[in-house]
């Protein structure tokens, strides 16, 4: 009914304008928390606890809570929408009984139209603005054309009863839209107002606002971390799901980079602090998250014009029924109001699917995805770096001297015992696989970005480049140079091994594909969607990754500013490309793809030029992206089902069963409230699917 979206509409108006100034006004402060309820800080809610936070959301006590924790000026600014909202409902019921009591006295149906007209007064300072931009034919005038011919046919009851209920609806519909668009910013600024820092060797407690870049914060067992930094010292299991959308909680000890707003589960750290405040990671998203809501405002426009499109035909039968069955009917009629719930709806649904993501750890910083997915008929991964893991795996191992294939890993995993970097983790673990006992080298020198020289059992063991084995003036055989030869090819990495001053062997090392590339990959072919990797790698690497993977375009040898040129090549030849990089030297060519996603993770997800971030720095979100972008198009599909629907029936039932006034009120409220249901529906059902379980579900 376009009367009750004129009202509901009309009622949020004020409110979300007052909203708007205070944000410009008052950026967003971190959510106060004590230390007794830091442990309350949980992403993830069972069903029952969801339903509870949405009761919570719609009654005063929750929703002072709610927008206190964004904003301390709010909820003056709530108080008088509130007020508003009092007024407006206590006007209609005023409205009401003089219409009722004017049945008995007619001497005041003059009061009652003058108490409806003053609760519709939005209603005509928006057609005042129509009419004066030339638009004579949109929502607002079909509204008045319906108020007016309510109160003509003596339906004064009916007009104000309908400002009663759509007031109670707009209060509603209100504070479950703030509940949503909270409860997915908050979740990035939920952080203590007090903290413990380490001050001249004493533990202080100190105003968050206070702490600075340098300072050494103290968290225990079961608080929420306050700010970004570094760990100084402790050992602690982390529960980052907030950022990474990952299940498990990670351990962390010294040197190990923390964010601001995840939960200590167990230990005790000392941070040194790098950014605080507005400039922690876990602000700067809560801030894109609130820039990517305003594509709430193109589907409120959408609504708006869906509504306006079907205008001309509501009108029309209206104007055919008034001479055929009365002015009641047509006056009926115009109150069918096919499409404009729309202008709630999808909003909310917005909202929902943001609020999903999310949680997910998938970064929406661009609402336009929404329809973009959709249309991706072409996938492209940058770099065979995002189909592999940085760590690669030892495979053949070259034997060249006297030493056993064992002992050999032996000495080269002694050697890089407690190296921190990715091939030396891949000797170790080979090592460790291979049931081989380890220990402590005797003395180390290490010659960085080349090779590590250890002495053990009194031997000097060397281990690194073909470069760092000349420097140390070892000799390579002619096998060694065919082996050499022979895995430049395949792209595989050579690690050499010396004893004393003698070449004793070579490992191979070779990428890893990422866990999750095969099934990424079959998913993305099942839907149809073409593959393509574009890399700066060898020929033969290349090629083996993507016929391992089944992906049959690739090019090889790509440098990175031309990659952008490659993107533009595949979208002048008809197609719809999603680039999906790591965010190292592919800024260009996230930009020219319709639509980029970026596996560079969360610690720099608010500066990423990608329109989607997968906060774990994995490709596994890709198919659940692909898969909610559906499902949102599905629960849109609904929506406007529950939005057309009722409106057909009504204009139906007054030709074949001489359906009236409070009849097409009913049927809107219907199909509002289930497009509501509709519209709330995933929130709940992904509360109890986390991504692992709809992944091997599908």
């Amino acid at each position: 009914m376009l009367i009750e979206l004129t009202v509901l509409f009309g009622s949020t108006y004020w409110l979300r304008k007052k909203r708007g100034k205070r944000k410009q006004q008052h950026p967003s402060y971190p959510l106060a928390k004590t230390r007794t309820d830091a442990g309350a800080n949980k992403p993830s809610l069972p069903a029952k606890q969801l339903l509870q936070q949405l009761k919570q959301a719609v009654t005063s006590s929750g929703r002072e809570q709610l927008q206190l924790s964004i904003d301390p000026e709010l909820p003056k600014a709530m108080a008088q929408a509130r007020q508003r909202f009092r007024k407006n409902i206590y006007w209609s019921m005023g409205a009401i009984s003089l219409a009722l009591l004017s049945n008995v006295y007619p001497v005041l149906y003059p009061l009652g139209v003058v108490a409806v007209l003053y609760i519709y007064r939005v209603l005509f300072v928006k057609i005042a603005k129509d009419l004066q931009q030339g638009r004579y034919l949109t929502t607002y005038v079909v509204t008045t054309l319906m108020l007016f011919g309510m109160i003509a046919t003596g339906n004064l009851f009916l007009a104000a009863l309908i400002a009663f209920v759509a007031g109670l609806f707009a209060k509603f519909v209100d504070r479950v839209e703030g509940y949503s668009q909270q409860s997915l910013t908050n979740v990035f600024q939920a952080c203590p107002a007090q903290v413990w820092v380490l001050r001249d060797g004493v533990e202080i407690q100190v105003d968050l606002q206070t702490v600075t870049t340098d300072d050494k914060v103290v968290v225990n067992s079961g608080e929420v971390i306050p700010v970004d930094g570094r760990i100084e010292s402790g050992i602690g299991y982390i529960d980052e799901r907030l950022l990474t959308g990952e299940g498990q909680p990670v351990e962390k000890s010294t040197g190990e980079p923390v964010f601001a707003a995840t939960l200590l589960l167990s230990g005790r750290i000392c941070i040194c602090v790098e950014r605080t405040g507005e400039a922690t990671t876990a602000a700067k998203i809560g801030h894109v998250l609130e820039q990517t809501q305003n594509y709430k405002d193109t589907l409120i426009t959408r609504g708006r014009q869906t509504a306006n499109r079907l205008l001309p035909v509501t009108f029309g039968i209206s104007a055919l029924t008034l001479p055929l069955l009365g002015p009641v009917p047509a006056v009926a009629v115009l109150s069918a109001g096919m499409g404009s719930s729309l202008t709630f709806l999808g909003p909310m649904s917005i909202l929902s699917y943001l609020q999903i993501l999310s949680r997910r750890g998938i970064l929406v910083k661009d609402g336009r995805i929404f329809e973009a997915l959709r249309e991706v008929d072409t996938v492209v991964f940058d770099k065979t770096g995002t189909l592999t893991l940085e760590q690669p795996t030892v495979g053949e191992i070259h034997v060249l001297g006297e030493l056993s294939e064992s002992l050999l890993l032996r000495y080269a995993a002694i050697a890089e015992y407690r190296q921190p970097h990715p091939i030396a983790r891949a000797i170790l673990k080979h090592a460790e696989a291979a049931g081989i006992n380890l220990s402590e080298p005797d003395e180390a020198y290490y010659a960085a970005g080349f090779g590590i020289r250890v002495k053990v059992d009194g031997l000097t063991i060397r281990v690194g480049s073909k470069r760092f084995m000349q420097d140390e003036s070892i000799t390579l055989s002619a096998t060694a140079q065919t082996i050499d030869e022979a895995t430049e090819k395949t792209g595989h990495s050579l690690l050499y091994i010396s004893t004393d001053s003698e070449l004793a062997g070579i490992l191979e090392l070779q990428p890893t594909l990422r866990p999750e590339a095969q099934a990424t990959v079959d998913y993305l072919k099942k839907r149809g969607v073409k593959l393509c990797i574009i890399s700066g790698d060898h020929e033969e690497p290349t090629r083996h990754i993507a016929e391992t993977l089944g992906i049959e375009q690739y090019f090889a040898g790509v440098l990175p500013e031309d990659k952008a040129e490659l993107v533009h090549q595949l979208r002048e030849q008809g197609g719809f490309v999603c680039f999906v990089g790591d965010g190292i030297n592919d800024a260009i060519a996230l930009k020219t793809a319709q639509v980029s996603v970026s596996l560079k993770g969360a610690s720099s997800a608010a500066t990423d030029t990608a329109q989607v971030v997968f906060m774990d720095g994995t490709i596994a979100s890709l198919p659940s992206l692909f898969r909610l972008v559906d499902e949102f198009e599905g629960t849109m599909k609904t929506n406007v089902a529950t939005s057309l629907i009722p409106g057909a029936v009504t204009i139906g039932g007054i030709y074949l069963l001489h359906f009236g006034i409070a009849t097409g009120i009913g049927l809107f409220y219907l199909g509002l409230i289930a497009g509501l249901g509709n519209t709330l529906k995933p929130l709940l059902k992904h509360q109890k699917t986390g991504t692992s379980e709809e992944t091997s579900q599908q």
